[in-house]
């Protein structure tokens, strides 16, 4: 049965902290004065007190309702006080938010132990519970906003005397729990990919642990908060919420054990009909519309919508999931899931993603237990109604076709086309195919990813370009690959190990795709050193090779929650973690930071060593001749994959069965409009220019 206890009425807004907690020589307000910043108050007046009881007010005990000058009483009414109630000035004002039009004052509501700002607006709040309101919110008609004295907010951390059975983790990655981490304020894709990847490095775990815990005070008795200029109106229940300035809430169901973070700059939306539990919600994020979200967090400017289902995940920063379920995912920032037939479930995506309608990445029905997962490299694509099985893997910028794939997957070959071919029973690869057929996408999606990111505090740095270390990587990995297989007339070839099956997987545009790739490796290289010399300006030849870091070989690189870094560095970083040099995830993220600001020069070894090995030259032969030789090639590249966007945007215009909805061109035009008028495709030919341009400015 339930058990509901019977207390003296008297005794209804005090005592939040249990006597036990509180440090000797303290009151139970102690951490609540803390949070208020010292503000001061004083006692009602008689006449502000007749005016209170006039206006059908009542408390348990007038003395505990303290106010602040030019506080007008007038503006209560029938409103029930308990416990120490503290209020801001009031004055005979009204607000209004998105013509939400609201008086200044306290209405039709309980209240029990809160301090409340200045010049506030709170009506039909049926229950407010230990709440600090701070200045010009905004509130009317909401069933409950309370907080216990074991608030946490959604961070995954323990108070005092608490069992470690009841910490909330994440389980990311895998249903099973095995990569399981604790949320906390501020996570960062980083920090949930190390934390859940090395994860036979017991101490590293447990420092990761020990950072979270001292995220936020153990102690008992924080109350919750409203920051200045939130709204919020016909909401259901928040408990145990941190709402952080200029956020609006409207019509959500319940909010439970949640931190919102939001500001002037960066403000923050939930909606109706949305539940949100155990969980963090990043800056300038928005969900609305029936979502639900069940151990989670959103990186800053994400959005949930339409229905969606987030559960057991960490969804990046500037991603969108509408309409569709998402469970025990760890996502990069840059996702894109739009469709509500689309499910994701068990899966490492690293960024720059984007799931189409009908298709079911991570099913379980081939394994006995909840243990599979799905990982899959940044420019993940899997097109229509793609059933994947897990385990598979799949390398950068890996599209693939309408299919139900019977088997595991593990390509590694980035920017490749996969498909099943049902007919010839047989899975197809095609490396190389986005440079060959589909330019306009590849370039539109790094323009539109480096356009979009809206992050104000850009902690960690997210490498958007298509062609960056970890690619280029790749690509070399892919050349060998490719350089071996047994290639007939056709151009194609057949290789095992790609498929967990007997079938042998067929390789197409073998030789054209080992060509495309070592040109991109040159073009990469070459662009890069460019980049570096115009930037620096430099006199001469010499004095620009000097400036190049020399280093022996092309360095292994990884994908770090969307910020490339080096190998070395990271393990570099794990052992400064263990030994203490880390001592917390802030010191982790001044790293990062740190980090980012030596990318640059990082780069430029990376792409250096890179040219060398694919034209099997060694430091000395690097001469201004070749260099010049190869900026030439440069711009012929850079002039094939413009032109490539071009044609292949040209196709929508040209294909008959494309062409055939409409009666004529200047139909067509109307509606899709004119493909001249293209400003992607413009800005395309105008950056070949001025690439021609740096190339002419180089003077050896």
């Amino acid at each position: 049965m339930n058990i509901i206890k019977t207390h003296p009425v008297e005794e209804l807004g005090y005592n939040f902290i249990e006597p036990k907690y509180i440090p000797e020589g303290q009151t139970e307000y102690h951490i609540r004065d803390m949070q208020n910043g010292g503000k001061k108050y004083r006692a009602l007046t008689a006449l502000e007190l007749d005016t209170l009881i006039h206006n059908r007010n009542t408390s348990d005990n007038w003395n505990n309702v303290q106010v602040s000058e030019n506080f007008t009483a007038g503006l209560i009414k029938n409103c029930k006080f308990y416990g120490l109630v503290r209020i801001g000035v009031l004055q005979p004002f009204y607000r209004e938010f998105h013509n939400f039009r609201m008086p200044v004052g306290l209405y039709n509501s309980t209240i029990i132990s809160c301090d409340l700002g200045d010049n506030i607006c709170i009506e039909n709040v049926n229950f407010l519970s230990h709440y600090i309101i701070e200045n010009d919110v905004m509130m009317a008609n909401v069933n409950e906003l309370a907080c216990t004295d074991h608030a946490k907010f959604g961070n995954g951390i323990l108070k005092e005397d608490e069992k470690e059975s009841i910490r909330t983790w994440v389980e990311v990655c895998n249903e099973n729990g095995g990569r399981s981490i604790l949320p906390f304020n501020g996570m960062l894709p980083g920090d949930a990919y190390l934390w859940s990847k090395y994860r036979d490095d017991a101490e590293l775990m447990n420092r990761f642990k020990e950072f979270t815990q001292k995220e936020l005070d153990e102690k008992r008795g924080y109350y919750g908060k409203v920051g200045e200029r939130t709204v919020i109106k016909n909401c259901g229940i928040i408990k145990d919420t941190w709402i952080g300035a200029d956020a609006y809430l409207k019509g959500a169901n319940k909010i439970k054990n949640v931190t919102i973070n939001s500001d002037a700059a960066r403000k923050t939306q939930i909606g109706e009909g949305c539940e949100l539990v155990n969980g963090i919600v990043g800056y300038g994020c928005r969900a609305f519309y029936g979502v639900k979200a069940v151990r989670f967090i959103m990186a800053s400017h994400s959005q949930l919508k339409y229905g969606a289902r987030l559960i057991n995940s960490y969804l990046g920063n500037n991603s969108t999931i509408s309409c569709c379920e998402v469970l025990n995912s760890l996502i990069f920032p840059n996702h894109e899931q739009h469709h509500n037939n689309s499910f994701l479930c068990a899966a490492l995506l690293m960024g720059q993603s984007n799931m189409a309608a009908g298709a079911t990445i991570g099913s379980n029905h081939n394994s006995r237990g909840a243990d599979g997962e799905i990982q899959a490299g940044r420019g993940f694509w899997p097109g229509l109604c793609v059933s994947l099985k897990h385990n598979s893997k799949f390398a950068s910028f890996t599209i693939i076709a309408k299919g139900d794939f019977p088997s595991e997957v593990n390509v590694p070959i980035p920017f490749a086309l996969i498909s099943n071919d049902i007919v010839n029973n047989q899975l197809v690869v095609m490396p190389a195919y986005w440079f060959m057929y589909n330019m306009y996408a590849l370039e539109r999606n790094a323009w539109k990813y480096k356009n979009r990111d809206k992050r104000t505090e850009k902690i960690q740095g997210i490498e958007f370009d298509y062609l960056a270390p970890d690619t280029i990587n790749e690509i070399f990995d892919a050349v060998n690959v490719l350089d071996k297989l047994d290639v007939d007339a056709a151009d194609t070839a057949e290789i095992s190990g790609w498929e967990n099956s007997t079938r042998l997987t067929k390789v197409i545009k073998v030789k054209k795709s080992v060509s495309v790739f070592k040109e991109l490796i040159k073009f990469y290289g070459t662009t890069v050193l460019l980049n570096h010399f115009v930037k620096n300006n430099f006199e001469d030849f010499d004095t620009f090779k000097k400036s190049i870091p020399q280093i022996i070989s092309r360095t292994a690189w990884l994908n770090i929650g969307g910020q490339l870094m080096k190998a070395d560095t990271v393990k570099k970083l794990k052992t400064d973690i263990k030994t203490d040099v880390i001592n917390s995830w802030t010191d982790l993220h001044h790293f990062y930071k740190n980090e980012n600001n030596h990318y640059e020069n990082d780069i430029l070894e990376h792409a250096y060593c890179s040219l060398l090995e694919i034209l099997n030259l060694t430091t000395k032969q690097f001469t201004a001749d070749l260099f010049l030789s190869l900026l030439d090639e440069a711009i012929a590249t850079k002039t094939w994959m413009v032109k490539g966007i071009l044609n292949a945007r040209e196709k929508d215009y040209t294909n008959a069965f494309r062409k055939m909805v409409y009666e004529n061109n200047a139909e067509m035009n109307k509606v899709l409009g004119k493909l001249e008028d293209n400003s992607f495709i413009q800005e395309q030919f105008e950056g070949l220019e001025v690439f021609k341009e740096m190339v002419k400015g180089v003077e050896l």
